[in-house]
């Protein structure tokens, strides 16, 4: 387990869901979640910040947990994660480019975690 590499995630994750739980259209923005003059609606930003606040507290699991079974099981959590939201935005945003990038940042933010397992490093 590369434990350096998996708090990196763990810090970088909880840093942006900070930021877009502040101001939800960081994400909404990039995401084509805007309305024809190009605001973001209050309801938007209002169901985004539950997503971002999702993203500090598992990442501040994944920088904080104990290496072991915890660290593991944080890793296990921000990987469901990123793969749910390649999953889902990817079927769900608005245009077929944006679907693409949004889902290629989640699964590579998510093979991040998955090579932070899977390496050798201290035991």
């Amino acid at each position: 387990m590369k434990v350096g590499l998996l708090r990196a995630v763990g810090v970088a994750t909880a840093v942006y869901g900070v930021a877009v739980t502040a101001v939800p259209d960081l994400l909404a923005r990039p995401s084509g979640l805007v309305d024809g003059e190009g605001r973001v609606e209050r309801a938007t930003r209002v169901s985004l910040r539950p997503l971002a606040w999702r993203e500090v507290a598992s990442g501040l699991a994944l920088a904080m947990a104990p290496e072991g079974p915890a660290l593991r099981t944080a890793a296990y959590i921000r990987i469901a994660a990123d793969l749910g939201d390649a999953v889902l935005v990817g079927a769900t945003l608005p245009g077929r480019d944006r679907r693409a990038k949004a889902a290629a940042v989640s699964v590579g933010w998510g093979a991040l975690s998955v090579v932070g397992l899977l390496a050798g490093g201290r035991r």
